[in-house]
């Protein structure tokens, strides 16, 4: 058995700097250098064999880094919470197998596919789209949860560190486009739209100002998408975005 540690802070910053900053990594550099996640690691930080990190805002979808499935699980058996596990293609399937054979639960596989935009936005115009800023903070606090999801501490802090629009109609949010992380290199772009507000638009024109702003910054964005998230790919090439690695999730079943 190998020996598994929790990182602490300063471990957390020089595990950041290892994994290096990537579209991949994007979303857990931010992570792991605002301290708003568990590093869970079989070796060191400047050389690991394995590790997994898991949000402290999002704790059901971890990912790992590493190609030891064996190591990935045994890291796994430490970790409660968790529905799904994020891996390289390299180990995901070995993972699988292992998974099933110690707990006799199927799993399944699913693609994250992750793209970058390199060259200019598309930029898309919507009269009710409109970027909001820190005098807006009561406005989206009020909002349903499903536009408050992100990496950063606070609302507070998403609108003072990062970039957000809206789509606001009769006074009430019903889209949004944010940096839901921020690496030194790349800004992870999120997008929702409530059901029967979708197809008007309204997620071209928040993410393509995102978009803009983050350019604009120096940084490249990136949009993931699960491989059945047709809508959000779609609105992805329409920006411009090219697609450039896929990670895989690995899900065992729920008991029932």
């Amino acid at each position: 058995m190998h020996n598994i540690k929790l990182l602490d802070y300063n471990d957390c910053i020089a595990l950041a700097k290892n994994i290096g900053d990537t579209p991949e990594t994007a979303i857990q550099y931010h992570l792991l250098m605002r301290g708003l996640c568990w590093a869970y690691i079989v070796g060191e930080p400047s050389k690991y064999n394995g590790v997994v990190i898991q949000s402290k805002l999002c704790p059901a979808e971890p990912i790992a880094f590493g190609t030891n499935a064996g190591i990935i699980w045994q890291i796994l058996k430490d970790i409660k919470d968790w529905d799904c596990i994020e891996v390289s293609d390299k180990c995901a399937r070995e993972l699988g197998y292992i998974i099933t054979s110690e707990t006799g639960k199927k799993v399944r596989y699913y693609e994250d596919i992750y793209h970058i935009l390199q060259k200019p936005v598309n930029q898309f115009k919507n009269e009710f789209v409109r970027q909001i800023k820190i005098n807006d903070l009561d406005l989206l606090e009020s909002a349903h949860e499903d536009f408050r999801q992100s990496c950063f501490p606070s609302l507070k802090n998403l609108l003072t560190e990062g970039f957000v629009a809206c789509a606001i109609v009769a006074g009430e949010i019903v889209g949004i486009a944010q940096t839901s992380a921020r690496s030194e290199r790349y800004s992870d772009i999120g997008v929702f739209v409530a059901e029967g507000y979708r197809n008007r638009g309204f997620a071209s024109a928040s993410a393509s100002i995102i978009a803009n702003l983050v350019q604009k910054e120096g940084q490249i964005p990136v949009w993931s998408a699960g491989e059945g998230n047709l809508a959000s790919i779609r609105v992805a090439k329409k920006l411009g975005f090219e697609e450039v690695s896929r990670m895989i999730y690995v899900i065992p079943e729920k008991a029932h």
